[in-house]
């Protein structure tokens, strides 16, 4: 990676979003990833995917290896204005109102059935087998 390396604006680089053009940024660095398409191991459909955004995340949730790290020096074409970047939507789950006292209730219930139930379908084989007989 060269000292003089080039900086894209981040339009630029999304632009190379197709299987003959496809770039990636990763850590504020662009890699032109074409030639690694057929070879990647979660498929090219991964890496276009990740063509036209920061693929930052998703490169450090997937845990590449040290090797593979390594081998992205060779596509490394040059570094993206991390001001061009815009910023991805932050999306959470809306939070759920819990009440404690419901939890621990049902909690029990389901304790409880978990031991009566067993109880009562014995109780009702011994009851059968008993009846059966006498007749």
């Amino acid at each position: 990676m060269a000292s003089d390396s080039k900086v894209y604006h981040f339009d630029e680089v999304a632009q190379h979003k197709y299987k003959k053009d496809c770039w990636i940024i990763v850590s504020g660095k662009v890699y032109d990833v074409t030639p690694f398409l057929e070879e990647h191991p979660g498929g090219d459909e991964v890496l276009l995917l990740a063509a036209d955004r920061d693929a930052t995340d998703d490169f450090n949730d997937v845990g590449h290896s040290d090797s593979a790290k390594e081998m992205m020096e060779k596509y490394y074409v040059g570094e993206v204005d991390t001001s061009t970047i815009p910023e991805q939507p932050n999306y959470k789950l809306p939070a759920q109102a819990t009440a404690p006292q419901a939890d621990q209730s049902s909690g029990f219930v389901v304790k409880l059935l978990q031991f009566l139930l067993p109880l009562l379908i014995l109780g009702a084989a011994f009851a059968l087998q008993y009846y059966s007989k006498k007749k």
